[in-house]
């Protein structure tokens, strides 16, 4: 468990970590400035989709520890009290953060699967689909740097 525990919440400290607390957000980060490349080129290298495979990675090795845990009743730290009352990060719990966590676990699964609708061009034109890649990995990057935030700090509503 302790394994699954270092695994699923290993982060980045420092000031490198306001822009890329987590290794997921760091992957993703890389893969939205490398994406700018083949948008504008208009062609996909074997090397984007590599760095498409390491984000796949980056995405499924959390998600399923993270499902392991769920199914040991854990929840984000964020959502759960520690000693005094506080989170282990020294909030007030908010039990709402758990529920946003797996909401963006699941745009961050829904977005790869759009990169890869468009890197192989199956539902629009390959070229026009290419120029969308910077777009969806952005987010994609926002949605993996969120996932990180809401498994950390309280939101709007701590307490409740």
């Amino acid at each position: 468990m302790e394994l699954l525990q270092a695994v699923h919440g290993y982060q980045f400290f420092g000031a490198w970590a306001k822009l890329t607390p987590t290794p997921y957000a760091l992957v993703t980060l890389v893969l939205f400035v490398w994406s700018i490349f083949p948008a504008i080129r208009g062609a996909v290298h074997s090397s984007f989709t590599a760095g498409l495979r390491v984000t796949w990675f980056f995405t499924l090795l959390p998600a399923v520890t993270g499902i392991l845990l769920a199914l040991n009743g854990l929840k984000v730290p964020s959502a759960t009290a520690a000693a005094g009352g506080l989170t282990k990060y020294g909030f007030e719990p908010d039990p709402s953060r758990n529920w946003e966590h797996w909401m963006y676990s699941l745009f961050a699964l829904m977005s790869l699967y759009v990169l890869e609708i468009l890197v192989r061009g199956k539902l629009i034109e390959h070229r026009v689909g290419l120029r969308f890649l910077p777009v969806v990995t952005l987010f994609l990057y926002g949605v993996a740097y969120m996932v990180g935030r809401v498994a950390v700090l309280p939101g709007s509503t701590p307490g409740t």
